[in-house]
Formats: structure tokens, sequence, C-alpha cells
């Protein structure tokens, strides 16, 4: 069977997702085509022996409609040959794109593939292609009378079941930016962010090259005068006993963001002399309880596992988006996972969370711990809206 190689992987620093954050100003299109083009830089491959790129976005609409990853193909001034596709598989779109592209490398069917992403939220806002739409249908409301609910809610269900207090949450979230200060301050990331031209406020042109969501200040006791963000008479009513411990402080904060990998096969890569850095190893998609959804990376973890032949103590580094708090730790809780190897950099609610952006963004990240620390398996893995996860294991070369 035919390896599927990752020979590079970039990313955007982040920008906070708001009118002027630092990427506020750059169209989403232009964003993306800025990562496929340092990506073709950097290693020297000919756009032209591209077979396909996928990429990731959620909001599919307003200026990331109409297949952004075949305009942002344009914009980077790739030849016209090159086609490319979205997808949204909900915040695991960029990693879906990497599952799919190695899968098309595997089976024969394409030799090099760039699995992408990106997510303007200071532009296209989250909401903006549902607004105002009923997007369940009656059949849906038919199977859940009581109605599902959004995921912040979602994440304060997790949080009574898995019985985490509000100081636990605050405590990993603070955690989270002290290990991503510390990436930063050890220049950990410069091998990984593609630094992106922008316009400053003060109208100087600046790169912008470090995460902007990131607050290396952040104490647990600075979060905990943090409200709830998700307390509703509506909620309180329908989940009496709830603490509503999830505020903007253990929450992944909105973000602006792009990120692409070049895969191909391992014997493409020989011919055109390049060094691939890591290998798909095993992949797995599940479904999981659209009113608890963010728990698939838990099933998620253990097919992957299976699939591969590993166990948990196995992996040397797991990247498990931090959507909330209290994702990685019911994860974490679950499969019994050392606590120092789970976002070892830090997680989104330091480096932010550019929905479609984010699974080629961990997957950045951890190609380039595994390189730097000398380990050999990572896992990632994603929660996804409507009860969904995906799970990657990569293995390093």
């Amino acid at each position: 069977m035919r390896d599927a190689v990752i020979v590079d992987i970039v990313r955007t620093a982040s920008g906070k997702g708001k009118p002027g954050g630092a990427l506020s100003g750059t169209h989403p299109v232009d964003l993306l085509a800025e990562v496929l083009t340092r990506l073709v830089e950097r290693t020297g491959v000919d756009p032209e022996a591209i077979d396909d790129v996928i990429a990731g976005c959620v909001v599919q609409a307003s200026e990331q409609a109409l297949n952004i990853g075949r305009s942002a193909v344009l914009a980077a001034g790739w030849p016209e040959s090159i086609p490319a596709t979205t997808v949204d598989r909900q915040c695991g779109s960029s990693q879906q794109a990497a599952h799919f592209a190695a899968q098309a490398v595997i089976a024969g069917a394409q030799d090099i593939v760039v699995a992408c992403g990106v997510e303007v939220m200071s532009r296209v806002p989250m909401g903006t292609s549902t607004l105002g739409r009923d997007t369940g249908g009656p059949r849906v409301a038919a199977r859940y009378p009581e109605g599902l609910v959004n995921q912040g809610v979602s994440a304060e269900l997790i949080t009574k079941k898995w019985g985490f207090s509000r100081a636990r949450l605050d405590e990993f979230s603070a955690e989270s930016h002290a290990r991503a200060a510390a990436a930063t301050e050890g220049g950990l990331f410069e091998n990984e962010i593609v630094p992106v031209p922008v316009t400053a406020a003060d109208g100087s042109n600046v790169l912008h090259k470090v995460d902007e969501t990131m607050r290396p200040s952040t104490t647990a006791e600075g979060l905990a005068a943090l409200k709830p963000s998700f307390r509703t008479e509506e909620m309180e009513a329908r989940f009496p006993g709830l603490d509503w411990s999830i505020t903007p402080g253990n929450s992944s904060p909105l973000t602006d963001g792009a990120s692409a990998a070049l895969i191909m096969s391992g014997e493409k890569a020989r011919e055109l002399g390049l060094k691939p850095r890591a290998r798909f190893h095993s992949f797995s998609v599940v479904g999981s309880d659209p009113l608890y959804m963010l728990t698939g990376p838990i099933p998620a973890t253990e097919k992957v596992l299976k699939r591969a032949g590993l166990t948990i103590a196995d992996i040397d580094a797991f990247e498990v988006n931090e959507a909330f708090a209290p994702v990685p730790l019911a994860w974490a809780a679950e499969t019994g996972a050392d606590p120092a190897k789970l976002n070892p950099r830090g997680g989104a609610i330091a480096l932010g969370h550019p929905l479609g952006a984010s699974g080629t963004r961990l997957l950045a990240t951890l190609v380039n711990h595994l390189e730097q620390t000398g380990g050999k398996y990572g896992l990632q893995t994603m929660c996804e809206g409507a009860g969904m996860a995906n799970a990657t294991i990569i293995e390093m070369l």
C-alpha cells in the first residue's frame, strides 16, 4: 500500500476574529492564497504538479462562498488547470480535508494534493449562512422533540456529567495560555507560522507573525471573574442543576486564520527529491450524540487506536481541540492520556480556533512538536458540530 506523507505544513498566526483584529482587513480568499503561495515557495514544488486542492471552511457564505478553495487557487496565481473543492465537517473541516487528500494518495488516485482551510470570523461571522433559517427540518425536529442546543450548552452538560468545577476549567485554560506563551517565547512556532503582510492601525505595513489571541498574563484568578456566556432562562428551565461555568475565558475565541499541508505519496516525494516530515498512519471519523456533541473525540480516539494497533501509551503527543475546556478534560479522563502530552504548546483557548482552518493548524503544531522533541507518534482529534469527530495518527519519518 502506498504511503501518504506530509512534505510541509504551514499556518498563519491567529488574528482576533472581530473588526480591528490583525487579519480582519484581509479577504478570506487572499488569506488562504497566502498560505498556498508560501507552501510551494518553501518546498519548491511546481504548482502545475498538484492534482487537487481540498479546503475546509465552515461558514461558506458571503466572502467565503462559492468554493473558496478554487478562488484561493486562482488568487495564488496557480495554473487554471488545478481544481479545488471546499468541504464542511464543521470544526474538523480541514482535518477532513487532510484525510481526503491522504486517502486519495494512498488509493493511487492522485499523487500530490494540498489540504488546507480558512475562516475569517471577523468578516464572515458564525451564523451568516444560517441566519433566519431552519437548518434541521421537520424530521430532525421529530427525532429530537425537546430540541438540540448550541455548543456552549453542550459544554455545560459535559462539565456537569464529568464533574468539573469552574476552577478546574479556568486552571486548564490559564495553562493553555502559559504553554502557548512559553512556546512562542522559545521560538517553537516559527517553523510553522508564515508571516502575513497586513496594515496596522496606524496605517503602516507590518508582518503578522505572532498569535494575537494568546494572552501570556492570563491567570485562573482573572478568569474566575468572567460571567457565564450561555445561561438563559430557557436553558435554566430545561437543564436545572447546571452550575453554568462556560465563559469567554475557558472557551476558544473567535479567530481569523488559514493553514495548508502539502501531501503526496512517498514515491513522488523521492522522485522530486523532497524529504517527507511525517506519514499518515491511521484515520477515523465517528458520529456521536448531537446533544453532547463535543464528546466525539472519545470514541474517535478509541477507533483510530484500534485501527492503528496502538495504545494510548504509544502516543508521544496529543492535539485535542480546545473548543471549550471541558472537551479535552473529558477526553483525558476517559482515555487516561498523560496530561503532560496533551496540547503541550497550548491549544485553541490560547492559539485560537479559526473553524475551517483549525484541523491543519493542529496538524502543523503536532508535526513541529514531534519533530523538535524526537517523538514518533502523534494523535490529533477534533470535536465537531452536530455530534461528530475526526481522529488522525501520524508517524514521524
